[in-house]
């Protein structure tokens, strides 16, 4: 029998994150390994009345193409990919890798090639994805799930049938409505943006044991994840302005990006600028990382993690940028729906632990205090 809370989380996916109506077009993206997620997803969808079209991906096809492709083949933008984007209402990707490492062994400036060329789709995906025409007809509605695989389990250092507990847990799928309790999280971080969208000047002060920077978001908007754009949601984000970062942050959390794991990063920065960085183990990639373009070396993100299943580190950002009692910044490409305009092939969501001894003003006014928001 299927494990009941696939069943739940094909209902939240499609009620709440997809919010699917009748004649919407979904594509699905993910490998075989989803397959029971899959399943569910559909028959939800279909009972909806939305038109399907998945779209499965075998292990190891990425690592052929990055490894082996030309220039003129990385750089090749597919027109099916295109039609979803620029026509479909709905996307889900199902994040369900059977290597996670897969890519640690490509050249980052490769890999960088490829989302050099996908700028075009990113500005469709820009104009069709914004938070605030959500329910115009002519939006696209996309969200990003995980299903659990071994691999996922074993970056975490968790036994399969563990991961799946702490993933469905997350997910808030062990509650007998999951629906509903994602619609409380809606509201409270509503408030959590409104009385950051009061604050008139919007300088934020960060303090703690792990950082002395301050910031600003002075004519951004702040977001709010909710569930909608990924699965497990949870978390506020914003792009802060380009010039406005001075001070240090530590980054004790592991991270893996690209297959690749950094530990330890630490980072100096002046008027919106990388200037120092250092990390305990992959200091070659991070440099790599910070040379891969200018913007690369600025800030495409501030957000706060407000997901409090999620007490552990996963070294994957679906689960990490959640972490309640975090804050995570990102280093290249801001949000455009956020009012951010660095520009970058790189998005690279680092994580800083605000549990102890730490606080966050904003415009002088204490908003958040060891791990939790105080307003």
């Amino acid at each position: 029998m299927s494990d009941p809370r696939v069943q739940r989380m094909a209902r939240v996916l499609v009620y709440h994150s997809l919010e699917l109506r009748r004649g919407d077009r979904l594509a699905i993206l993910a490998t075989p390994l989803a397959a029971p997620l899959i399943r569910e997803v559909v028959r939800e969808a279909v009972r909806a009345g939305a038109h399907v079209s998945p779209l499965l991906q075998l292990p190891g096809l990425a690592e052929i193409i990055f490894k082996e492709a030309s220039e003129e083949q990385l750089t090749f933008v597919s027109p099916l990919q295109r039609l979803i984007w620029e026509e479909y209402e709905a996307l889900l990707n199902i994040e369900s890798e059977e290597n996670t490492s897969e890519l640690s062994g490509v050249d980052p400036a490769r890999l960088a090639l490829a989302q050099q060329a996908a700028s075009v789709m990113r500005e469709i995906a820009i104009k069709r994805t914004q938070p605030g025409r959500r329910h115009d007809p002519q939006s696209l509605r996309w969200t990003a799930t995980m299903f659990p695989t071994p691999a996922y389990a074993q970056n975490t250092g968790m036994s399969l049938s563990d991961f799946e507990d702490f993933l469905y847990s997350a997910c808030f799928l062990d509650d007998e409505d999951p629906v509903a309790r994602w619609g409380e999280l809606h509201q409270q971080q509503e408030r959590l943006v409104e009385w950051l969208s009061a604050r008139e000047e919007a300088n934020v002060e960060l303090r703690g044991p792990d950082v002395e920077l301050t910031l600003s978001y002075k004519g951004r908007r702040f977001i709010s994840d909710d569930g909608r754009y990924n699965l497990p949601g949870g978390e506020i984000f914003t792009s802060p302005l380009e010039t406005s970062a001075n001070g240090w942050i530590r980054f004790r959390f592991p991270c893996s990006s690209q297959g690749v794991s950094v530990e330890d990063v630490r980072l100096r920065l002046e008027d919106g600028v990388v200037v120092e960085a250092q990390a305990a183990q992959g200091q070659p990639y991070l440099e790599r990382m910070l040379a891969i373009d200018e913007g690369a070396r600025r800030l495409g993100e501030f957000a706060l993690g407000n997901n409090y299943r999620i007490q552990r580190i996963t070294k994957h950002p679906l689960f990490d940028e959640k972490f309640g009692g975090t804050i995570h910044l990102a280093l290249g490409a801001s949000y455009p729906e956020t009012g951010g305009g660095n520009q970058s092939a790189i998005h690279w969501d680092l994580v800083c632990d605000m549990r102890q001894e730490s606080e966050i003003r904003v415009d002088g006014l204490l908003f958040y205090k060891d791990g939790h928001f105080v307003v």
